[in-house]
């Protein structure tokens, strides 16, 4: 697909509805550009996942939390895990 698109003053651009649904982007969607040393462009669907960096005190949190109850055999079903048998 070739089209033409204009950049407003701002900069910014409006794909065509045919280039969003082969993307697969729909509104507030995210766009990987590369550009290369001759000029090309390619654009990219992507998506932004968080990240959290967790610190030594956070893991050893975690750790009491999951460790010490299995270690004791104390576990416990909640709602939408399978039932123990």
């Amino acid at each position: 697909m070739t089209k033409t698109i204009s950049v407003s003053e701002r900069g910014t651009l409006t794909l065509p509805k045919e280039a969003r649904k082969s993307l697969g982007i729909s509104q507030g969607g995210q766009l990987i550009i590369q550009m290369d040393e001759e000029g090309a462009v390619t654009l990219r669907a992507g998506a932004v996942m968080p990240l959290e960096i967790y610190s030594t005190a956070r893991l050893a949190e975690f750790q009491k939390m999951n460790e010490v109850p299995l270690a004791a055999g104390k576990l416990r079903w909640t709602k939408g895990m399978p039932k123990k048998r």
